[in-house]
């Protein structure tokens, strides 16, 4: 009976949240329909809620947003101002300059661009946008986390935590014991810092994703630039601080002659493979992450599209949209686990990979145990 309430309350959470993510969308769609009195835009809607913003949409209120700082460098030097004074097509003047979000005719369209004799000109732009918000709360958020297991065993000892706290714990082993210390070996505490703090980053920012109210809402892991970044610190991490007898397969690899001299065939092809596991990492985060929030969104727009077919129509549509999100949500919260795991165990192999120090095999071909494993 416990588990069966247990689940209930599960499944009415993830409606609520469905419903939540409906709403926004709901609130862009019947406006979009009011001011054109023509058919909604499926695509606008749903580029313009998985892209970055100066604003963070409040709940409910499509046009209403909270305002973040903008931050620019014009032609005549540093300019700071709420982007509340530049909503809805608004120009500021801010001394000699004046201010706007190109439309959607600019070349620059959404971001924000300086007029100068009519003319369009891109600033410099330090602002901080939803996105880089965003990154800020969810580092603020790994930190407590981490601090809190931090200080728990710093009072209590080797007690065993509980509730939030033994969660955090469980997943810290789970990926130490499970990912890293079985691939690094010796190593392991020297990456262990870097790579479970990719994996909280990553959870945190995959589940304040499918939230739509502050804090959550901001599409960070479907941005290609952010998986861009955390992929190349693999990279750097990789091959600067990859061994001798790494950089030695990767450029004079241990096959055959024929395949190194005269065309370098393999260490082309090593050579190759070291770029194209950063564009691997980058791609895989964030197609799965993109495509999960693309999906929830086209089921709830399904919503307005049939609505225009009657009350019938609709209604039955909204009972199998919210449905298939309701379902749509719970594989995206496995999935950002999974996407988190998964990105931290290829960083972890990709790392090991860099570290390979050629050890001598004993007679079973196995590689001797340091003092530290063997411990």
């Amino acid at each position: 009976m416990y588990l069966l309430n247990d689940i209930l309350r599960k499944f009415s959470v993830c409606v609520i949240m469905a419903i939540a993510m409906a709403l926004p969308v709901a609130a862009a769609a019947s406006t979009n329909t009011e001011n054109s009195g023509a058919a909604i835009n499926p695509k606008e809607i749903i580029f313009e809620h998985l892209g970055d913003g100066y604003g963070w949409e409040v709940p409910f209120n499509h046009h209403m947003r909270m305002p973040l700082p903008v931050i620019v460098w014009g032609k005549d030097g540093l300019h700071c101002f709420m982007s509340s004074k530049i909503d809805h097509g608004q120009t500021y003047t801010d001394g000699s300059a004046t201010f706007k979000i190109a439309g959607k005719d600019s070349p620059y369209k959404g971001k924000i661009v300086e007029i100068i004799d009519g003319k369009e000109y891109k600033p410099w732009d330090f602002s901080i946008t939803k996105n880089v918000c965003a990154l800020f709360i969810t580092v603020i958020l790994v930190i407590l986390s981490i601090m809190s297991v931090a200080r728990w065993h710093r009072r209590m000892g080797h007690k065993a935590p509980r509730k939030f706290v033994g969660a955090l714990e469980s997943l810290i082993t789970f990926i130490y014991d499970g990912v890293i210390k079985p691939t690094l070996g010796a190593k392991a505490l020297k990456f262990a810092p870097y790579l479970l703090t990719v994996f909280f980053f990553i959870l945190y920012m995959n589940l304040l994703g499918l939230i739509v109210v502050f804090p959550g809402g901001a599409n960070l892991t479907g941005n290609i630039a952010v998986t861009l970044v955390l992929a190349l610190i693999t990279f750097f991490i990789t091959n600067f601080m990859g061994t001798k007898h790494y950089w030695k397969e990767v450029l004079w690899p241990d096959v055959p002659m024929w395949l190194k001299f005269p065309l370098p065939i393999m260490p082309v092809i090593e050579i190759f493979g070291v770029f194209t596991k950063p564009a691997a990492l980058t791609v895989r985060l964030f197609a799965n992450m993109m495509g999960g929030h693309m999906i929830v969104l086209v089921l709830t727009l399904l919503i307005f599209i049939f609505g225009a077919m009657g009350a019938a129509v609709a209604g039955a549509t909204s009972v199998v949209s919210v449905c298939f999100s309701v379902f749509m949500l719970l594989i995206d919260v496995l999935v950002s686990f999974i996407q988190a795991y998964v990105f931290t165990m290829l960083s972890t192999l990709f790392i090991a990979f860099g570290q390979e120090d050629g050890h001598a095999h004993d007679k079973h071909g196995n590689t001797p145990l340091t003092e530290i494993e063997q411990k």
